[in-house]
C-alpha cells in the first residue's frame, strides 16, 4: 500500500530522526511504499524557534540586553544543527516536498494517491511550541474515507487534565485504529472510551540490533563511559563525573548542543547518525536521561543508567523500563555508584524484546487489513 506518515521527524535530535527512518524501514520491509510527511512548522526552526525557547528562560528573558546575548549565543548553534540535520534528513527519509501549515497539507492530502495515513511515533499528541495541540498530528488535514491510524502515538505525558481530554477527543475518535508507545496513553484512552489495539514498541526497537549496526560506524577500540543528556539538570552531570571517576574510565558526552560542553566529559558534537550510534554501541556505560538513547542501549544490550527528574515528561522511559523489568536502573541517589556492581543480564530483556516486537509488528499488520 501507499502510505504517508506524518510525525515529529524535523527537530534536530537524534531520536526523532532515528524514530522516522525506523518507522519507515520498517514499513518498507513488509511491502508497503512510504512518505514522510516533511511538515515543519515556522515557530520551531530558525530564529522563532530560539525566541519561543528564550519564553520559557526566566533567567534570560528578564531584559533586552540578556535577551539579546541568549540568542547570539543559542541562534549559531542551533542553525548549524539545523542544517545538518536537514541533510541526514534528506539521506534518510523518503520525504514529500516541504509544508508548513495545515491548509498545505490539506492541498497535499486532496492531489495524493496514498491508501493509507499515518500519525507516526514519538510525542506526537504533546502541545508544541506555542503550547497548543497541532491538530495536523491528528490527521485533521485527511478527507472522509481515507484510513486514518497511528503507531506507537505518544501524549507525553502520563496524565492529561480535563480541558485537553475534551481537546482531544474530537481529533482521536477520526482514527480506524490506534496504537500507542506508553501504558499511561492506553489509560488516557480508555478514560476517552475510545478503542486502542494497545500499547507497542517504539519503532527504534522493531529493528534488530542487526539491522542498525548496518547504519553503524566501525566499532570503536577504546573504553569509556557515554553521557547523552536532552534535560538541563546540573545535577546530571555532576553524577556522571563522579561515576566515570569510580571507574577510571574516560566521559565523553555525545549531543548536537555545542552549549553542553560544559556539562562534563569530552564532546562529540553533532555526529553524524553513523558516529551517533557507534558511540551508543561501543559504551562500556551509558548514562541517559533520553528515552532513545534508553531504547538504543537496550538494543545493542549495553549497560545504562538512568536520571529521571520530571515523571510526568519521562513517562515514556519509565513505561519502557517496567515493561522490560528494568526500573531498578534508575538513580534515585546521587551518591550511589553501586550500580556498576549490578549488571544487566540481557537474557531475559532480549526475549521480552523480541515478543514485544512480534506482538507490535502483527499489531501494525493489523491495522493494514
Amino acid at each position: 500500500m501507499k502510505i504517508s506518515v506524518i510525525t515529529r521527524h524535523s527537530p534536530s535530535n537524534y531520536g526523532s530522526l532515528l524514530q522516522t527512518i525506523a518507522t519507515q524501514k520498517i514499513l518498507e520491509k513488509a511491502g508497503h511504499q512510504v512518505r514522510i510527511m516533511d511538515y515543519v512548522r515556522r515557530d520551531e526552526t530558525g530564529i522563532k524557534g530560539v525566541l519561543i525557547q528564550l519564553r520559557r528562560k526566566e533567567k534570560w528573558n528578564k531584559n533586552p540586553i540578556k535577551r539579546l546575548i541568549y540568542i547570539m549565543l543559542r541562534y549559531p548553534s542551533e542553525k548549524i544543527a539545523e542544517v545538518k540535520f536537514s541533510s541526514m534528513q534528506r539521506k534518510y527519509l523518503s520525504l514529500t516536498k516541504r509544508y508548513t501549515t495545515c491548509k498545505e497539507l490539506e492541498e497535499y492530502a486532496e492531489s495524493s494517491d496514498s491508501e493509507i495515513y499515518m500519525t507516526g511515533s514519538d510525542q506526537v499528541w504533546g502541545r508544541v511550541a506555542d503550547k497548543n495541540y497541532d491538530p495536523a498530528y491528528f490527521l485533521n488535514f485527511v478527507p472522509e474515507g481515507h484510513k486514518k491510524i497511528s503507531y506507537a502515538a505518544s501524549f507525553g505525558k502520563t496524565a492529561l487534565n480535563e480541558q485537553a481530554l475534551n481537546e482531544q477527543k474530537p481529533f482521536l475518535l477520526r482514527y480506524d485504529y490506534i496504537t500507542v508507545r506508553e501504558e499511561s496513553a492506553v489509560k488516557i484512552l480508555e478514560q476517552l472510551n475510545i478503542p486502542c489495539l494497545g500499547q507497542v514498541l517504539d519503532p527504534t526497537l522493531l529493528l534488530t540490533p542487526e539491522e542498525w549496526e548496518t547504519m553503524t560506524a566501525k566499532n570503536r577500540k577504546e573504553r569509556y563511559i557515554l553521557v547523552y543528556q536532552i534535560h538541563n539538570n546540573p545535577e546530571f552531570g555532576k553524577y556522571a563525573k563522579a561515576f566515570a571517576k569510580s571507574t577510571t574510565l574516560p566521559l565523553y558526552r555525545v549531543s548536537p548542543s555545542l552549549h553542553q560542553i560544559k556539562r562534563g566529559g569530552k564532546l562529540i558534537y553533532l555526529p553524524d547518525i553513523e558516529r551517533f550510534l557507534s558511540f551508543i554501541k561501543g559504551a562500556e556505560y551509558i548514562i541517559t536521561d533520553s528515552f532513545h538513547g534508553t531504547a538504543f542501549a537496550i538494543n545493542f544490550n549495553k549497560q545504562f543508567i538512568e536520571i529521571l527528574t520530571d515523571k510526568q515528561t519521562e513517562t515514556r522511559n519509565i513505561s519502557l523500563l517496567k515493561l522490560i523489568g528494568l526500573e531498578n536502573r534508575i538513580i534515585k541517589d546521587y551518591n550511589d555508584f553501586s550500580i556498576k556492581d549490578r549488571p544487566i543480564n540481557y537474557e531475559p530483556v532480549n526475549s521480552i524484546i523480541k515478543k514485544a516486537r512480534e506482538t507490535s509488528i502483527e499489531a501494525l499488520k493489523q491495522m493494514m487489513i
